[in-house]
């Protein structure tokens, strides 16, 4: 197991400050009406007359649009009120900064307490066309704070040489959460983990003299240091801290050292506490985060990284009780099986989090998009970073997780004044059941009922009233009547999201040149030396020290004499060829033929090959091709594990050679990256051949093809099936590596996934016997109107006229909901309680824009039992649920179908609490 998923598979503790809350509307008198501020809308009447309404809300942040108006609505009297130069200088003197706190209960933002929900987008991890629209969807789900990690050795290149452009454009995305009215988290480390390359520290400060990661080490601080203080003097000359009138709230410096301090002796402590006392003296004026810091110095907070938090006690009784990383999902790794966490299970962690008294949630990742390029670490991990996040990695809602959690944040808002303000009393009413209430000072009252068993569904009685809750779930009771949500309720539509492909169009070039007629140029590499050898040295030397991760490719070259007189070149036995490797991965070829593969994989990077080989009389050619597939990137002193050969051998008929010790030649890389044959321009001395029709299954070639865009506006992948391994570009920008690998069919694959009971990684894996990762990520901001250059490198053999663009679109939906299932608006709670007498639960089925409901698949009241797309009707069944269903859903945009009498009757299995599932297919 990687050290980071025994971290994240045990859980661990961070160390974090508070965060941002969902900008609320205000309302400004005005001598005619009122203003209605919220962050999408600005709409004000004349004169105002009430000044004091106008600059008194401190708990509105400076940065935000409902600063802004006020700013603009003070500013529309300065022709007719003298007196606004006074009220535009009081203003302005008390709204510029904001002042961020906390206390035992949350963090404080301008003296108000805020209960947040914080969402995990890596920028670097998507581009920044997506930006906007991940930040938005993050906002509509019901975030307050957008938090990212800021990626070291994607910044600083080299030392002093700093990039802040495309994907890295840090200020830039830093922008987009401001103007999206949104308070933002900035992990700044420099040390991230993360699944990403050497953890993000660069590789270039493992070679300065003298320098050990993550201890006591004055190069490592030095270095450390220096970069830190950059990003803060960015962010301050932008004025993005709360207290400058920004809207960065938290910076976070290391990240989850507390685990292995111990392992770096004495210099572990000390080096905790010196980043605690660095990052305080950047003086930012917003507290600072230690992830999993367990004796985080004050004023640092240590909070909680896990599946689960509810447990979770602060160092201080000072400190407030904060998540810095739900995991709602798993990151992947190439040779694997696919990772699942079920909404149930993650609303189930955040309702417990809150009910517990936690007051800052942050998924991680809410978004997890894409590891272009070489940055996935790992190693092994795939180039998806999908994570299961409730947006995928193509920038597209997961259903029902991300509608899920929206409900559920509605709800956990509903209790915010009793959750930060209320005397909490807890209620044991079984040995898995329990309430807490939350008393408000003002008189309301907030209640969580939980029941902790994993199998049975339970009654339990609260205030004179019997509440149903489900095995493994959480109802939340904003009001310590009315159920507003229950964490294994799930009452959003299911997306069926499907990959479309569609063939590679060439570029049409003359008008008798059909579309479909492709022209491919390739490029060979030579298997061994290029050009001239790097260097000569007897016995192996270690791959990552040699290519300082300049390239994943490492030629190992050696010659073995055979005599004309051996046996085995008879034919009659085959010499065996014998490698072993501190990983990660190699390809052997002899006289330059490919003779066999083989790696490691995400739990063990060691690997040993056997392989017969064909050998001649003579001189024969020995080339092993060392790859990396993506740095380690954690655990203690990750930066001196090391990959490449450990032993070459040859096993004979009379005996074994050993060719460890033997003089080999070293070449770094490959001739088609030193020639940067990959980029746009087309500035390179590499000579393509020009191929109507392409090798197949030949190692070691580079094919370049010019396309066009697939049709549509979908999200895009790139289906490498029926390739084998190797990377891949799209007009000089890297999608990755790809290698469609799969997992064993012997693994255990779930058909469903029971939500009940902690989650844990390998809980609920799918894809067993299938390729780990068969699309990959291409932005459609890459591709140009027409004329785009495709380069892929396959290091081992496919077939590349059966390359693909996949559209990736949502073709259907399910619904399904229960008799027994909340049904209040939590849009408008108090008016849904007036409101409810008696209203049912119901199918709420929606197309994405542009499409309809074009016809029913499945439909059944009753006990139907399955899930989406594998539905069955149960014992009881209303036999005209299709035709309800149809009625109100076909050809129609969206749709609710109610469980209610007039749908489904009142004398169908009348002791049975009925449910509705239906399947609906969506079409343009």
């Amino acid at each position: 197991m990687l050290p980071s998923e025994r971290r994240r598979a045990h859980g661990s503790l961070c160390s974090i400050t508070p965060a941002h809350s969902q900008l609320t509307n205000v309302e400004m008198r005005t001598d005619s009406a009122a203003c209605s501020l919220s962050s999408n809308h600005i709409g004000c009447s004349a004169a105002v007359t009430d000044f004091a309404t106008l600059y008194s809300y401190n708990d509105v942040s400076p940065h935000s649009p409902v600063h802004r108006a006020k700013a603009m609505a003070i500013s529309t009297l300065f022709s007719s009120l003298p007196s606004v130069l006074f009220l535009l200088f009081l203003f302005f003197s008390t709204a510029s900064s904001a002042n961020v706190t906390y206390d035992r209960r949350s963090l404080i933002i301008d003296g108000q307490r805020k209960l947040l929900i914080s969402a995990s987008i890596h920028y670097p991890r998507s581009v920044p066309a997506m930006w906007p629209g991940l930040v938005a969807a993050a906002k509509e789900g019901g975030a307050d704070v957008i938090e990212t990690y800021v990626f070291w050795n994607g910044h600083e290149l080299s030392p002093g040489n700093y990039y802040f452009e495309d994907r890295f454009d840090l200020v830039k995305f830093v922008r987009i959460v401001r103007d999206a009215g949104m308070y933002m988290i900035l992990r700044i480390g420099p040390f991230v983990a993360a699944e990403w390359n050497f953890g993000g520290v660069p590789v270039w400060l493992h070679y300065v003299p003298g320098t050990v990661f993550r201890t006591n080490s004055e190069p490592f601080k030095r270095h450390m240091k220096s970069f830190t203080t950059y990003i803060v003097d960015m962010m301050k000359r932008e004025k993005f801290f709360a207290s400058q009138g920004g809207h960065i709230i938290l910076a976070q410096i290391e990240n989850e050292y507390g685990d292995i301090e111990r392992v770096y002796g004495d210099g572990g402590k000390p080096y905790a506490m010196w980043a605690a006392s660095m990052a305080l003296s950047q003086n930012t004026g917003v507290p600072w985060i230690m992830c999993q810091q367990y004796d985080a110095p004050d004023p640092v907070i240590n909070t909680c990284n896990s599946f689960y938090c509810d447990q979770f006690t602060p160092n201080s009784p000072n400190k407030p009780k904060i998540w810095t990383e739900n995991w709602p999902g798993w990151f992947q790794t190439f040779g694997a099986r696919n990772p699942h966490r079920p909404a149930e299970d993650i609303a189930f962690s955040v309702a417990r989090f809150f009910q517990k008294g936690g007051s800052l949630l942050n998924y991680y990742m809410y978004h997890g998009g894409t590891n272009f390029d070489r940055t996935s670490g790992g190693p092994f991990i795939t180039t998806s970073y999908d994570y299961d996040a409730p947006i995928d990695e193509y920038g597209l809602v997961r259903l029902p997780k991300w509608e899920h959690l929206k409900e559920l944040h509605k709800a956990i808002k509903l209790c915010e004044h009793a959750l930060l303000h209320g005397e909490q009393m807890l209620q044991v009413l079984g040995p898995l059941q329990e309430v807490n209430v939350y008393s408000d000072p003002s008189g309301g009252c907030v209640a969580f009922i939980a029941n902790m068993d994993e199998e049975n569904d339970t009654w339990i009685i609260f205030q004179n009233k019997s509440y149903n809750v489900p095995a493994w779930s959480v109802s939340i009771l904003p009001d310590c009547k009315n159920v507003a949500f229950n964490t294994a309720k799930v009452r959003s539509q299911t997306f069926i999201v499907d990959m479309v492909p569609e063939n590679l169009q060439a570029l049409i070039i003359s008008p008798k040149k059909s579309s479909g007629d492709l022209q491919w140029n390739i490029f060979m590499e030579k298997a061994g030396i290029w050009g001239e050898s790097d260097f000569v040295r007897k016995g192996f030397v270690d791959h990552i020290n040699t290519t300082k991760d300049s390239t994943d490719y490492l030629w190992y070259t050696t010659s073995l004499y055979v005599d004309e007189s051996e046996e085995y070149l008879s034919g009659r036995s085959h010499p065996i060829l014998m490698v072993e490797s501190k990983g990660h991965a190699v390809h052997a070829f002899v006289n330059q033929e490919l003779q066999a593969s083989a790696s490691g994989n995400g739990s063990d990077s060691t690997f040993k090959l056997q392989t017969p080989i064909s050998l001649r009389a003579g001189k024969n050619e020995i080339a092993l091709l060392s790859m990396t597939v993506g740095l380690q990137n954690a655990g203690p002193f990750y930066e001196w594990v090391g990959a490449g050969l450990t032993s070459v051998k040859i096993r004979l008929n009379n005996g074994t050679i050993d060719l460890s010790s033997n003089t080999w030649i070293y070449k770094i890389g490959l001739e088609g990256e030193q020639q940067n044959i990959f980029k746009a321009d087309g500035k390179n001395d590499v000579k393509w051949m020009p191929k109507s029709d392409p090798p197949r299954n030949q190692p070691l070639t580079w094919y370049k093809v010019v396309v066009d865009p697939p049709e549509g506006n979908e999200p895009v992948g790139l289906d490498m099936q029926f390739m084998g391994k190797g990377q891949a570009w799209l007009n000089g920008k890297a999608i990755g590596r790809y290698w469609p690998v799969t997992s064993s069919i012997h693994d255990e694959c779930a058909p469903s996934c029971n939500y009940r009971g902690k989650f844990f990684p390998d809980k609920c894996r799918t894809g067993c016997g299938e390729p780990t990762q068969r699309w990959y990520h291409v932005p459609r901001s890459w591709f140009q109107p027409s004329g785009n250059i495709l380069v892929i490198f396959e290091e081992k053999g496919g077939d590349p006229t059966k390359i693909t663009f996949s559209r990736r679109r949502v073709i259907g939906l399910c619904g399904f909901v229960s008799t027994d299932y909340p049904s209040m608006d939590l849009e408008s709670w108090d008016q849904s309680i007036r409101s409810n007498n008696g209203d049912k639960a119901a199918v709420h089925l929606k197309c994405p824009e542009g499409m309809l409901i074009s016809s029913i698949t499945f439909a059944s009241f009753g006990n139907p039992s399955g899930t989406c797309r594998s539905y069955r009707q149960g014992s009881c069944h209303y036999p005209n649920s299709f035709s309800v269903v149809e009625k109100a859903c076909r050809h129609k945009s969206q749709c609710a179908v109610s469980l209610s009498e007039d749908n489904f009757g009142n004398d169908l299995c009348p002791s049975m609490v009925k449910m509705l599932a239906v399947e609906a297919a969506c079409s343009w």
